[in-house]
């Protein structure tokens, strides 16, 4: 394995020299420095990970914190853009990631022990329960920890703008002309109650009145669950014109079960989804939604959680609000 020393020697420089140069200081000249860089690529020389934390005191790794209700892992699209993002961003920085769990082989550990067991600097958390005593475990404990889509009075978070985007979503079907308008929401988290409640907020902004049967209570990324529960909402005598599901892959439930019940969209009735993922736009029709900006969302949350471990003492808690954009597509119809 090539060294420092080997690396001085064959420059002619100190070894103080060379490590200044594969550090990128600024008091050593750029000829010294690009020299060095050229010698030490040439010899093949790759820096130690196990060494450079000796020396900072950091692993220059991220864990990551993601178990979804549904069990889909990185098949679950949303997520696998939003953790795209966050890895390409700390890749950026000299960070490689760590996803953490409660199993070492047969060994079980909590997420906290798993966290100081693989050494990393900080943990980002998305897309689990975050009422888990293991998770409130990690929240309180001394490493850095960011979350996404869920807040915690001690921690930054990033949040997707579920709110806003669920009033716009309703805006734009209402806009249409539908005023029976039901919703199969997810299971409850944060931002389920965040879009629940802006669903009823925005309705009585709008004078509509629904019954309660037009709500019902779904599981996210569950196509399954959501074919039962639209098959439900079309059995009614008076049923909605218009279906919101919980996202764009349950979407595919609640078409399969309007197909099954003989029915077309959007001349029969009108659908939308949520998230905005690829597969919403190659499905015929193509799927109205509210695209959620995942690579902002996973961009912020490594950059805030970097933030807290380079430099905490400045660290603030932050709620970094990511706002979605609205994708008209053609599953809702225009009623007169």
């Amino acid at each position: 394995m090539v060294s420092l020393k080997d690396i001085s020697v064959k420059c002619g420089v100190s070894i103080a020299t060379v490590s200044k140069a594969l550090n990128n200081h600024n008091d050593i000249s750029e000829a010294t420095k690009e020299k060095i860089l050229k010698v030490a690529k040439e010899m093949g020389y790759y820096p130690n990970s196990f060494a450079r934390a000796l020396k900072t005191n950091r692993t220059y790794n991220l864990g990551v914190l993601f178990v979804d209700e549904a069990q889909s892992g990185l098949t679950h699209e949303y997520f696998a853009n939003v953790l795209d993002s966050f890895k390409v961003e700390a890749e950026s920085h000299g960070y490689d990631i760590t996803f953490i769990n409660k199993h070492m082989g047969l060994k079980k550990m909590s997420y906290y022990e798993h966290s100081k067991y693989r050494g990393v600097d900080g943990v980002v958390i998305a897309c689990i329960d975050f009422n888990d005593p293991d998770v409130l475990e990690l929240i309180n404990g001394d490493l850095p920890v960011v979350t996404i889509d869920h807040v915690f009075n001690n921690r930054t978070a990033i949040i997707s703008d579920n709110v806003k985007g669920m009033r716009d979503l309703i805006t734009y079907i209402y806009k249409m002309g539908h005023r029976k308008i039901a919703f199969i929401h997810g299971a409850d988290s944060s931002v389920t109650r965040n879009r629940v409640g802006s669903f009823y907020k925005t309705l009585n902004e709008l004078n509509i009145k629904i019954p309660d049967d037009y709500v019902k209570s779904g599981i996210y990324h569950d196509a399954e669950t959501t074919y039962s529960l639209t098959k439900e909402l079309l059995a009614l005598k008076d049923r909605p014109t218009c279906i919101i599901f919980p996202d764009d892959f349950s979407c595919i439930g609640g078409i399969n079960a309007i197909k099954d019940m003989g029915l077309s969209i959007p001349d029969d009735i009108s659908i939308a989804g949520y998230d905005g993922v690829l597969l919403s736009q190659v499905l015929n029709p193509r799927l109205t939604t509210l695209k959620q900006d995942t690579v902002a969302l996973g961009k912020n949350a490594a950059i805030k959680l970097i933030e807290a471990i380079e430099n905490p003492k400045a660290s603030i808690i932050e709620r970094v609000v990511v706002e979605g954009q609205l994708i008209p597509g053609e599953s809702v119809k225009k009623l007169n």
